[in-house]
């Protein structure tokens, strides 16, 4: 184990590590127990009970939070004619096409935080899953990002929406906002997520769906939620 600073040792005596919290309490905690002195993300870490190596137990989607991320996303669109306007519009931070996958591929650009394409730009995006693929930046029609509708996803983009997906572990690790937020603005993106995962269920999954629950800062200790107590966990 990584020796921590003097800052989070002291946060982590705040927390009982055996105890399950109610998720208000837990954000509570993580606030008070935040140790940087920039303005946190406040992240959600669910375990979930399945097996995301089976297509039929895969989790993934996007929400948009009601109360936001705290965060100004950077988002390239790739389209063409009309909808290129349309992005630019909509307030698009870049717009374009194959000269975009070109600065990708040869600069490694990446000064951006989410991807969108309109449908027939995907055979130029595809050239690039591997690139953006493992930074969790290729564009998905499940988390609607893949759309005729531009205006309407960078809409939602810049409202906070936050996609989420299961990693290798079956953990999906989402941000929900700012320390800053408070408890109530963060319980409310909390339970929406909670909500949103917990529909998400793959009627393939069984037993214990929610199998554990932790909020916690950017720099700050996990602090666990009791699963049974959020979501409808069956």
């Amino acid at each position: 184990m990584p020796k921590r600073g003097k800052k989070y040792q002291e946060a982590a005596k705040l927390i009982e590590q055996q105890n399950l919290y109610d998720a208000t309490d837990a954000l509570d905690l993580v606030i008070k127990a935040a140790p940087a002195k920039f303005d946190e993300t406040v992240e959600v870490h669910l375990k979930l009970g399945v097996d995301g190596r089976h297509a039929d137990q895969q989790v993934r989607g996007a929400i948009v939070l009601p109360n936001g991320t705290g965060k100004s996303q950077r988002v390239l669109v790739f389209a063409k004619g009309p909808k290129e306007q349309e992005a630019k519009d909509a307030g698009a931070d870049y717009v374009g096409a194959d000269e975009l996958a070109d600065k990708i591929q040869k600069e490694s650009w990446f000064d951006f935080d989410v991807v969108v394409a309109t449908p027939d730009m995907m055979g130029v995006v595809g050239k690039l899953g591997k690139l953006l693929g493992p930074k969790g930046l290729m564009p998905n029609p499940k988390s609607g990002t893949v759309t005729m509708d531009i205006a309407k996803a960078l809409e939602e983009i810049k409202a906070g929406k936050v996609e989420y997906r299961l990693d290798k572990t079956n953990i999906i690790h989402t941000p929900i906002g700012k320390v800053s937020f408070g408890t109530d603005k963060l319980l409310g993106n909390f339970n929406a997520l909670v909500e949103a995962v917990v529909k998400a269920k793959p009627v393939a999954a069984k037993g214990q769906y929610l199998r554990s629950v932790t909020v916690a800062s950017t720099m700050g200790p996990g602090v666990k939620v009791n699963p049974a107590r959020v979501g409808t966990n069956n």
